[in-house]
């Protein structure tokens, strides 16, 4: 039943979506002008330099600041996405895996600025004054309302479907379980008990307090991990050419079998190089416009600088650093997978306690990534009964009560059947595919949209010139 349920993930991660995935990327890059390269000075000082020289402070109506919303996405994959999921990629793909991880992430940085500021422009207001977005609204708004499709129902069906289906088969609990088990030396269901035990606490103050505990989490832990990992990798220099040797050989020819490492061929290291970067920087996935949305902005595209931001910390800085550890500590053909992967190479680099180090950061980044998961749920439930708010009340408080249910199951059945870390992961890979697929097409759809707000932002705010007549664009959610 594996074999075949493993057949049918590496369908759905085959030739189609990496198609959708590259293809869409590449158009919006040459249409764009490569804005991801050319104004990425432009970014940075207009999304983290900002934040750091005036503070977090909020440019428009919403929820929460901008900061406190790329804090709970970027916690959301920083931790799980990055130490576990890229650690499998390794084990499963090989070294070359990280190259497509940076091909994803180059396309992925402009798809994730389209989405998010897309989720920020066709944003609603509810009956509370407080804002939400989404890939489901904008497929209500774009699709349905301004293109005239009455079909937008069926993507959105599929989409929150898809989304939802996270719900239950969930990798968070079991990847922080698993290396909290492992470096405390305690068994894994006490750990997920603990896990879900934070949660609880974390969920009860709703949205508002979730970003605020993120823009604090995650910062520190961001950079404490990047700093360890440039010292593993500092005193293991004389392994790095060696390191990029098998990182680019095997990126297009495989890498052969070796310890305890089972050999992969080119499209193994391609499908989970490309798997893994999704599910690590989630962009085209359409999980991270829903918090984006709920931002404090003026523009849309403003918050799309810290969309394509997020990538490139979470990919082209972190995921790379992680893989760079695994493979200059020669750990990455020991037959490990996962979060235990990672925390093994982290060991044989800085001893015992950075094993709990680690640990630690992966148990506070994945609490982060559990609490930005439910304001997600959250967000497609409050669309899905916008036009009965007392039948929403009622649904959105039994959510939050079972919420942190499901995956403390995936950890039971994981333990009680003996289920590898990789097999979880395939499980990832499922619910990852089926809305990754529609949000991208439904992205391309609406790319109009974004290349006038693109062209609107850069006439404001980087040319400083005044927007002709012909250009403006309606207010992005006054007027709406």
């Amino acid at each position: 039943m594996l074999k075949y349920f493993q057949m049918l993930v590496e369908f759905l991660w085959g030739l189609p979506i990496i198609v959708i995935i590259l293809g869409t990327g590449i158009y919006f890059t040459f249409k764009s002008g490569f804005f991801q390269v050319i104004y990425l000075k432009h970014i940075f000082s207009e999304t983290i330099c900002k934040t750091i020289k005036k503070g977090n402070k909020s440019e428009g109506a919403g929820l929460i600041t901008p900061f406190e919303a790329v804090s709970t996405a970027i916690g959301g994959s920083v931790g799980v996405g990055n130490i576990g999921g890229v650690a499998t990629a390794m084990a499963v793909g090989g070294p070359g895996a990280l190259v497509w991880l940076w091909i994803a992430a180059f396309v992925g940085m402009i798809l994730k600025m389209a989405e998010v500021s897309l989720g920020v422009y066709y944003r609603q207001t509810d009956e509370n004054g407080e804002t939400y977005g989404g890939p489901t609204y904008y497929m209500e708004k774009g699709l349905g309302e301004e293109k005239g499709h009455s079909w937008w129902i069926i993507p959105a069906t599929i989409f929150g479907g898809g989304i939802f289906s996270t719900f239950f088969i969930t990798v968070q609990n079991y990847t922080v379980s698993e290396a909290v088990s492992s470096a405390f030396g305690i068994k894994i269901i006490y750990a997920s008990t603990i896990y879900i035990v934070c949660n609880y606490i974390l969920i009860i103050g709703g949205i508002k307090t979730l970003g605020k505990i993120a823009s604090k989490i995650v910062p520190l832990m961001c950079f404490f991990y990047i700093g360890a990992a440039l010292y593993i990798i500092g005193i293991n220099i004389e392994n790095l050419p060696t390191a990029f040797k098998l990182i680019f050989s095997g990126a297009f020819s495989g890498t052969a079998a070796v310890g305890g490492f089972a050999g992969a061929g080119f499209r193994q290291v391609m499908r989970i190089g490309m798997a893994r970067s999704v599910f690590s920087n989630e962009a085209g996935w359409g999980s991270s416009p829903m918090i984006h949305a709920s931002a404090q902005t003026d523009h849309p595209i403003k918050q799309g600088l810290w969309g394509a931001f997020e990538v490139f910390v979470d990919t082209i800085i972190v995921c790379t650093l992680t893989c760079l550890v695994i493979v200059v500590t020669g750990v990455w053909n020991s037959g490990a997978t996962g979060a235990t992967l990672t925390l093994s190479a982290f060991e044989s680099g800085m001893g015992v306690a950075s094993k709990i180090f680690i640990a630690t950061g992966i148990f506070l980044f994945g609490i982060t990534t559990s609490s930005g998961w439910y304001a997600y749920y959250e967000i497609i439930l409050r669309h899905l009964m916008k036009s009965s708010p007392r039948l929403k009340s009622g649904i959105l408080k039994f959510y939050k009560i079972f919420y942190p249910v499901p995956g403390f199951i995936m950890v039971v059945m994981a333990t009680t059947i003996g289920m590898p870390g990789s097999t979880v992961w395939l499980f990832a890979d499922f619910t990852t595919a089926v809305p990754t697929f529609i949000n991208v097409a439904v992205i391309l759809s609406l790319s109009g949209t974004f290349f006038k707000l693109l062209k609107d932002y850069k006439t404001k705010y980087i040319l400083k010139e005044e927007v002709k007549a012909e250009d403006k664009i309606k207010v992005f959610y006054e007027e709406k």
